[in-house]
């Protein structure tokens, strides 16, 4: 009897596959799922043969003690060129570490204490380069504008360049104010948003930044401290930057001219400063708060006292205090630029871990309010129009450039003077974009202006399901709440019901995607008769977006749009509205056919006389 390699067996069943499936996790999938048929050995037998390939412990003890070395000398060097290549300044304040505790004491409707330790760093505004080779201040960037992790950090680490470019610490102006802007600098960034405030940014000529710096390109950042000075460096105004779990954002512009006891306070004492101030709660933090109540907030000066003590106190509607969250530092601000080598490596050993473990912390203490204490959960609301949404995902991504042209192209139609100001939500470039219609350009008198704001990427993937605008425009508006816009009546110029033209479909795959998407698309029809209704080709009009994109975009952007609403409304349809439910369906599916067709094969060889067994 004729005998072939098992090894033969794999790669046969997988040219099979992957002729149908090529991506890296499908043809990782594929060699786990069809092990189970090929081999025939025992699984203690089989992870026995595994662990014959693993060097021996003496090998493995010397290959690590080697690399070791290697890293050590490595950081050496680079500690050589850290005193070498730290940047000049100037400004008043300079880099500093502080090492803080932050305590949660929630006052009701339970009692519940917590506290843990919180590394944050203080950075002059306009300071960038890198100190002591342990704090840089700069940007990172990929193409979309977003930190890079962790190729970037670790190439900086093992790095012998003239010059170093990234410290263990790092803060970049991306992460902070607006997304994306690194090229700004957080200087830039910040004169951008007191404009936006409508502030002029020579009021407060020096800032200071008190924030929780990425470690390994990793950081979890609930609140950064903006300390803004006035000509005379008295703190005068602050900006607090909150972020809750959601990757969602919200700042606060606090002025002494609402804290005018506070600026008593400065003119008294500028060497132990305290800024008081209060703003509403409009911003969803916790799960356990509404969105209703008060904020308060005293705070020391930094530069002043040389250390941070921060609080806010929640106040309920009623004038109750809630909950208190304090910042205090526990051991006096660290200058990079005088430590020593064992000092940084000491403090990297102490402090290296507190990032990594900010959020389980406090996803362990959420755990013990909801089933010790019992606390109310409260849904999270979707962002208001003065706060930041979430990252776009990939999906969100690809979609929004195509509502944005869609709104363009309505706007364009219009015979009435109109300008609509179109505020993207979840990308970090070209966030704001005018749109004119022709009569704009034509019209000398009055001009009407609509602010069309995204407030949640979600938008761009709901959109999708909607049959014409003004059911999606009324909807995304009123219940969901994923959309802003400054004029009602405004809006209503952009909205239709009269049907979409008929499409000129390019090929067979585009008519069958589109009729899947028709029939998915249809509301309150269970999944028995939407079957039917694809087996029987009811036909159901295009939505408006379907018509858009088939009618004026390439061949690429029509597979690209086919592709994300048919994910869209198939996770609709079976996966509860969650794709990644509907990739873990895909992925269950994937494994059930490779290892089908690993049994298949094993099954024809053996049926032709050929031994599959091991020898």
């Amino acid at each position: 009897m004729m005998a072939v390699p098992r090894a033969f067996l794999v790669a046969f069943s997988a040219a099979m596959y992957c002729t149908l499936y090529s991506g890296p996790i499908d043809v990782a999938l594929f060699f786990i799922t069809s092990t189970i048929p090929v081999s025939s050995l025992p699984l203690e037998q089989v992870f026995a043969e595994l662990l014959g390939y693993l060097p021996s412990e003496e090998v493995a003890k010397g290959i690590l003690g080697f690399l070791f070395f290697t890293f050590i000398i490595i950081q050496l060097l680079r500690e050589k060129r850290a005193r070498n290549g730290t940047s000049r300044w100037d400004g008043p304040g300079k880099v500093l570490l502080f090492p803080c505790r932050t305590w949660h004491v929630r006052m009701r409707p339970r009692l519940h204490i917590f506290s843990y330790p919180y590394l944050t760093v203080g950075i002059p505004i306009g300071f960038e380069g890198i100190s002591g080779g342990l704090v840089s201040v700069g940007g990172c960037q990929d193409k979309q504008g977003f930190s890079t992790w962790p190729l970037s950090w670790l190439r900086s680490w093992f790095s012998l360049g003239p010059r170093l470019t990234k410290g263990w610490f790092t803060v970049d102006a991306s992460d902070y104010l607006e997304r994306g802007g690194s090229k700004l600098g957080l200087r830039g960034k910040l004169i951008q948003y007191l404009r936006q405030q409508r502030v002029n940014p020579a009021t407060y000529p020096y800032a200071y930044l008190v924030t929780a710096p990425r470690f390994l390109g990793y950081h979890f950042n609930p609140v950064s401290f903006w300390y803004l000075y006035d000509v005379d460096k008295h703190l005068a105004a602050m900006i607090l930057e909150v972020n809750n779990t959601f990757d969602e954002r919200r700042m606060y512009f606090l002025d002494h001219y609402h804290n005018r006891g506070s600026n008593e306070a400065q003119k008294s004492n500028t060497s132990h400063a305290k800024f008081k101030g209060s703003w509403r709660k409009d911003f969803h933090v916790s799960p356990f708060n509404s969105r209703d109540g008060l904020y308060t907030l005293e705070a020391s000066d930094p530069l002043g006292t040389g250390s941070v003590s921060n609080m806010i106190n929640l106040v309920s509607t009623e004038g109750r205090s809630k909950l208190q969250a304090k910042l205090v530092s526990r051991a006096p601000a660290i200058d990079p630029d005088t430590m020593t080598a064992y000092g940084k490596f000491g403090f990297l050993a102490s402090w290296w871990w507190v990032g990594f473990v900010t959020f389980p912390l406090i996803l362990k203490e959420a755990v013990a309010l909801f089933f010790r204490r019992r606390l109310r959960v409260w849904l999270k609301p979707e962002p208001l129009k003065e706060s930041i949404g979430r990252r776009a995902n990939t999906m969100e991504q690809q979609l929004e450039p195509l509502f944005r042209r869609y709104l363009q192209h309505v706007v364009e139609q219009l015979d009435t003077p109109l300008s609509v100001k179109y505020i993207a939500s979840g990308i970090s470039q070209n966030t704001t974009e005018w749109m004119h219609s022709p009569a704009v350009r034509e019209e000398d008198g009055t001009v009407d202006e609509l602010e069309f704001k995204v407030l949640s990427p979600e938008f761009y993937t709901k959109v999708v399901s909607y049959m014409d605008n003004e059911e999606a425009f009324s909807s995304e508006l009123d219940k969901r709440c994923t959309v802003w816009v400054s004029n009602r009546d405004l809006l209503q110029k952009l909205a239709t019901k009269k049907p979409p033209p008929e499409v000129n479909l390019s090929s067979f795959v585009e008519w069958a995607y589109l009729g899947i998407i028709r029939q998915l698309r249809v509301r309150n029809t269970s999944t028995a008769i939407f079957w039917a209704r694809a087996l029987l080709a009811v036909e159901t009009p295009a939505s408006f977006m379907d018509a858009y994109v088939l009618g004026h975009e390439s061949a690429r952007t029509r597979a690209t749009y086919r592709r994300c609403a048919l994910k869209l409304l198939l996770a609709d349809r079976i996966a509860l509205g969650f794709t990644p439910l509907l990739a873990a369906y895909r992925l269950l599916v994937q494994g059930l056919f490779a290892w089908f067709i690993s049994c298949a094969t094993v099954m024809a060889w053996k049926e032709r006389g050929i031994n599959t067994e091991p020898s």
